[in-house]
């Protein structure tokens, strides 16, 4: 099988490392990848904005299976467009995307189906919404709409954040994506990652993470697209994810299927675990990056069977297997991040350290010459396993400080609730 995975990031690194690992792919490509990608599959330097610049590649190259992993081309249609060429993709609809491509439209999903999630309010100016929140006061969460690459959302603490928040949105901040705007209760609770593979209607729950959103130790600081995550997440019991299917995902995936616009894909429940039980918090229609890192590492079961059964309807009896063991990364990102960026520092340290307990996945990086050298944001995931995830955190520690890049930063404490946890 010749496989195509679209994007270029940590997530995309780690499906394409997973996906290499199987004996039934004869050659993977992935477009346009990162400096990571190119040790393990061909980077094609292609526009994945330009379908007809996708669809032509895929020709060329007799493309068998397409895999999509980020959430734009999944929400612009590109796998309405691979499989009118009559290539197998993984990937949902254009129609069925909008479950991340649009924060109101999964509140109407919620609406109509009775799925648990935050009390809203949705806007499309600014006057009703600063009116909204004068009203309800903070603590209160202020959303984009559309896609905002993890950043369009804020929880505000006091009003006046809150305020800011919506005429940061309104004033452009966000481009179209901020254009309407999304408004919520602030839920009290432990927040969490469930994936689940859906074929429109059959459903296979895989497994549970915990990200890091923010970007300093103890949750501070503005919201980033994940500064590390941990695989399972022990907030998420046995009962508690089969509350969450039977409230939360089996609901969707049937409204979806009942507007006739059937969801096929991994569908990604950020959750809040209230004192009532799980609560939406929102949808995104991919793997979680860097909650994808943490997957892969744990998976046992061949990703391309399970990708294939999801494509092509046939996910009825398929039961992934599963490392015991807990797997944690922690993200470097460039100093600046998420405000800014600046490329093209080396990176030193990061490409002799990978064994059966360790992989360092690519992000924002680059080639030049022979030196790796930082390409965005978040560039390197850490990820280790380990008995516990005491053991896991020790051993990713223990790689970023063998890695050379003075222009780079993490957190230092992913894992630390479910630390605490363990100590208790």
């Amino acid at each position: 099988m010749r496989v195509l995975v679209i994007g270029s990031g940590g997530r995309e690194h780690a499906l394409s490392w997973a996906i290499s690992k199987s004996p039934r792919v004869t050659k993977l490509f992935v477009a346009p990848g990162n400096g990571g990608t190119a040790a393990i599959a061909e980077n094609a330097p292609i526009d994945i904005t330009r379908h007809d610049a996708v669809l032509a590649f895929i020709a060329a190259n007799a493309i068998d299976f397409v895999v999509i992993g980020p959430d734009a081309p999944a929400v612009a249609g590109l796998g309405d467009d691979v499989r009118a060429a009559g290539i197998l993709c993984f990937g949902p609809s254009k129609a069925a995307a909008q479950l991340e491509g649009s924060k109101g439209f999964t509140k109407q999903i919620c609406d109509e189906a009775d799925i648990p999630t935050a009390a809203y309010g949705r806007f499309d100016s600014e006057e009703p919404a600063l009116a909204y929140v004068r009203k309800h006061g903070a603590p209160i969460v202020v959303k984009a709409d559309g896609l905002a690459a993890g950043k369009g959302v804020t929880v505000a603490m006091t009003l006046p954040e809150a305020e800011d928040a919506v005429r940061d949105c309104f004033s452009g901040a966000f481009g179209e994506s901020g254009s309407s705007v999304v408004i919520e209760e602030f839920l009290v609770g432990e927040e969490a990652s469930v994936f689940a593979l859906c074929d429109g209607q059959n459903i296979v729950m895989l497994a549970s993470a915990q990200d890091h959103k923010r970007v300093w130790d103890g949750d501070r600081g503005p919201n980033t697209g994940g500064m590390g995550a941990y695989s399972p997440a022990p907030v998420m019991t046995d009962a508690m994810m089969a509350r969450t299917r039977a409230e939360i995902i089996e609901p969707t995936v049937r409204r979806m299927t009942e507007r006739g616009t059937p969801f096929t894909g991994v569908l990604f429940a950020g959750l809040m675990v209230t004192d009532t039980g799980p609560k939406l918090i929102e949808y995104n229609v991919r793997f979680g990056d860097p909650e994808c890192q943490v997957l892969m590492m744990r998976l046992k079961t061949d990703i391309v069977d399970l990708l294939e059964a999801t494509a092509r309807g046939k996910l009825a009896g398929v039961v992934p297997e599963w490392s015991d063991e807990v797997a944690l990364t922690v993200v470097l990102a460039t100093k600046g991040y998420p405000v800014s960026a600046e490329k093209g520092s080396v990176i030193a340290g990061a490409e002799d350290q990978d064994s059966a307990t360790l992989r360092i996945f690519h992000a924002g990086t680059a080639r030049n010459g022979t030196q790796l050298v930082a390409n965005g944001g978040r560039v390197l995931n850490v990820t280790a396993l380990g008995a516990s995830v005491a053991e896991a955190q020790a051993r990713a520690y223990a790689a970023v400080d063998k890695v050379d890049w003075p222009e780079g930063f993490c957190r230092r404490d992913i894992g630390w609730r479910a630390i605490a946890r363990e100590k208790a």
